[in-house]
């Protein structure tokens, strides 16, 4: 088989019988959940994140990440002290972030008995079974980052066993990725999923070590349009791997303008926050390119 021929095989999304698998799962935790006696009279949305959500996923990836956000606590930032109309106060009231774990976790175990763990600290996963994918059900808050008491940017608040703290931009992503595949004639989407089975096929093989799914999102959106709109697949991610290793080249720039950004486009991709780094994104673009020995 030709690599355009292999690159081409790669660019569709999970299967009809694996998009059944995830739908069955988001649908049984929003069931959970809506069941759950302690929830009665409290709001919560329940959404898929991710790889899922946004239609990127494919098979060797293709749990779900669903959110379960307690719209009853609202935490917020500022970007400057004093903007936001609470003055950067954090939410104080009954749903504290150990009440709303262990009230979720509790509705997870009478929905799924048996194939419920907790012990990671962000996500309560959800074993398979024949009918359903694994799940990483997130709890999360509502979170406004303030700029002025009128004018924030609204997203999700997770805090993880030990107090850590993430905000994510989930809906903006979704619209933003959504944006990016359409000037694209729908190739940024394909491209994340060739390089996913990429990455997936060099791990079976010990060709490198596991990249997460979401990293390999972002790098891809930061590439030009023109890049993903090339004639064959196998020139576009030539393009792409040639630019992600040409820009990713020593440190983080100090001009704001020129930094990346997820792709939400409302946080820095390279922060020491995140759990990947600069290296870690030029090393995957080596691997990737000789993997597919584009050197040839």
């Amino acid at each position: 088989m030709s690599l355009e021929a292999k690159l081409q095989g790669w660019t569709g999304p999970s299967s009809t019988t694996e998009q059944e698998k995830q739908e069955r799962a988001e649908r049984m935790v929003r069931q959970a959940v809506t069941s759950h006696p302690a929830f009665d009279g409290y709001a919560f949305r329940v959404y898929a994140k991710g790889s899922y959500a946004n239609n990127t996923n494919v098979r060797s990836d293709s749990d779900v990440d669903i959110a379960v956000q307690c719209t009853e606590a609202t935490y917020s930032r500022e970007h400057e002290s004093g903007v936001g109309p609470k003055g950067g106060a954090d939410y104080e009231g009954p749903w504290t972030p150990a009440k709303f774990r262990k009230e979720l976790a509790a509705a997870m175990e009478a929905k799924f008995p048996g194939q419920v763990d907790t012990s990671g600290s962000t996500a309560i996963r959800i074993d398979a079974n024949s009918a359903r994918v694994d799940a990483d059900v997130v709890p999360c808050f509502n979170f406004r980052y303030y700029f002025s008491p009128s004018n924030f940017r609204p997203g999700a608040m997770i805090i993880k066993k030990d107090g850590t703290r993430v905000h994510n931009y989930a809906e903006e992503q979704l619209k933003k990725g959504r944006a990016k595949n359409v000037v694209t004639n729908m190739a940024f989407k394909q491209a994340v999923r060739i390089l996913k089975r990429v990455e997936n096929n060099m791990v079976v093989a010990g060709k490198h070590r596991e990249v997460p799914s979401y990293f390999i999102e972002c790098l891809v959106y930061n590439v030009p349009d023109d890049v993903l709109k090339r004639s064959t697949w196998e020139s576009t991610i030539r393009g792409v791997l040639n630019h992600l290793w040409s820009n990713l080249d020593g440190d983080e720039p100090e001009d704001a303008a020129r930094r990346w950004h997820e792709v939400s486009e409302w946080k820095y991709l390279f922060t020491n926050q995140q759990p990947w780094s600069r290296k870690d994104g030029r090393d995957f673009t080596k691997a990737a390119w000789n993997y597919l020995e584009l050197g040839k």
